[in-house]
């Protein structure tokens, strides 16, 4: 301590000390907050740096959400434009498909009356012309269908057997005109699959066989392999490299040279419908030996008397003339019904044609029909099922029926429910519509009704 009394050397001695002791001290206090000034400095530091990387995330953040927001958008778009497109080729093949068949129908009754062999040849060059045209937009429909967001299968039971029977009145007649033998293992298995889309998908592969093959051969038939069975065509054509096994299932896609007409749209539609289905597809070939398209099918036990839906069991043949029977005709659009009037006629039936179901009723009270035959969708929203409801009411006794439509065909077997009526899809074939009208009067005389 200082005192006034001390000389001034002492005093200058104690200020020393004193200062060497402050000095001290401090020194001390430095060395033990350094360590923690640091730390504080370093932690200010990184909680900046923090602040930075925050606020850089949260505008990546933004971005990814602006980005999302459009990216949901632009599929929203995508999905409206192809709704819009399946919306578009329904309703253009069912418009394009009526003057088609109603032309198809005009050109085979043309051929009954033209005897010379010029005409024919022109005429059959015709014919295949609107073929080309109505294959290719019924493959257009079917893709529009199969890629519909709306699009359900009906899966149920499928007897093979019945399915090769309608096969064989299917696709028959193709392979006699490119002189193949087309020949069907039978089988008593039941499968589980979609029976109208099964039905087409198998229609596809064989067509494509029949089309495309080089040889004189297609053979159909079934391979077990533990609890399911492979549906399997195999043709006697070129082969397919390896190479070019995947992309031949591409739309419009064609390897083969073959002159016959096609527009390579068959095989995606099995594609499709089997991806649908769950059904896997496969394809074995070589260059040289041939091509075997297979579908997988999951067997079921074999119930005994079931049809599946859309897929009567209908004899191969029917024996059922039709000249002499009279036959009312319902069908709104001009052109098909002066079409079937004409080809009706001219197998010796007696015609009632009409658009409306109104005047149908008057035809029927004043001479009921041998067999009615209806387009699905009338005037006024009326339909061909109802119009055949209110004649049999009329009359007092079911009538043999075959309605034709551009509806797809389960929509129609869909909307026939229980009732024994024939459907088929346009465009119409002369012969499919002789088998048809025959098979429904056949099918009448069975179940009790008068022929």
């Amino acid at each position: 301590m200082l005192r006034d009394s001390d000389p001034p050397e002492r005093q200058i001695e104690k200020l020393q000390r004193i200062n060497e002791a402050l000095v001290g001290r401090l020194e001390r206090i430095q060395e033990q907050r350094g360590p923690s000034y640091a730390l504080t400095r370093t932690a200010a530091v990184l909680e900046r740096e923090v602040m930075a990387r925050n606020r850089d995330l949260e505008a990546a953040l933004t971005d990814l959400a602006r980005t999302n927001t459009e990216l949901a958008r632009a599929r929203e778009s995508a999905d409206e434009a192809n709704r819009a497109k399946s919306r578009f080729l329904r309703a253009a093949s069912h418009d394009l498909l009526q003057p088609l068949s109603a032309a198809r129908l005009f050109l085979s009754h043309l051929a009954e009356l033209s005897p010379m062999p010029d005409q024919q040849a022109l005429l059959s060059h015709l014919t295949e012309t609107i073929e080309s045209a109505e294959e290719l937009i019924r493959a257009l429909s079917d893709i529009a269908r199969l890629d519909s967001r709306n699009f359900a299968m009906n899966p149920g039971p499928v007897a093979i057997g019945r399915l090769f029977r309608r096969l064989i009145i299917d696709m028959q007649p193709q392979a006699a005109a490119r002189g193949i033998d087309l020949r069907f293992v039978a089988s008593a298995v039941t499968v589980e699959s979609d029976p109208v889309y099964l039905r087409q998908i198998a229609q596809n592969l064989i067509g494509n066989a029949l089309k495309y093959t080089s040889g004189r051969r297609v053979l159909v038939g079934l391979r077990r392999d533990g609890d399911h069975v492979w549906l399997e065509v195999l043709d006697e054509g070129p082969g397919i490299a390896l190479r070019d096994q995947e992309r031949i299932f591409n739309e419009f896609e064609r390897l083969s040279r073959s002159q016959q007409a096609g527009h390579g749209l068959g095989l995606s539609i099995v594609q499709r419908a089997c991806q649908q289905l769950g059904h896997r597809l496969e394809l074995r070939s070589e260059p040289g030996r041939g091509s075997c398209f297979r579908v997988a099918l999951p067997v079921m036990r074999r119930i005994e008397g079931a049809v599946p839906p859309g897929a009567q069991a209908l004899p191969v043949r029917a024996t059922i003339p039709l000249a002499g029977r009279r036959v009312l005709v319902i069908e709104n659009d001009d052109a098909m019904r002066r079409a079937f009037s004409f080809l009706l006629n001219g197998w010796g039936m007696e015609v009632s044609a009409t658009s409306e179901i109104a005047t149908a009723r008057r035809f029927a009270r004043a001479q009921a029909p041998d067999v009615v035959l209806s387009d699905y969708r009338l005037d006024d929203g009326e339909t061909g099922f109802q119009a055949l409801d209110l004649l049999e009411a009329d009359l007092g006794h079911s009538l043999p029926a075959l309605i034709v439509s551009a509806e797809t065909a389960e929509f129609i077997h869909a909307e026939a429910g229980n009732r024994p009526v024939e459907v088929l899809t346009k465009p119409v074939a002369e012969h499919e519509l002789r088998r048809g009208l025959a098979f429904a009067i056949q099918n009448h005389i069975r179940q009790g009704g008068s022929g």
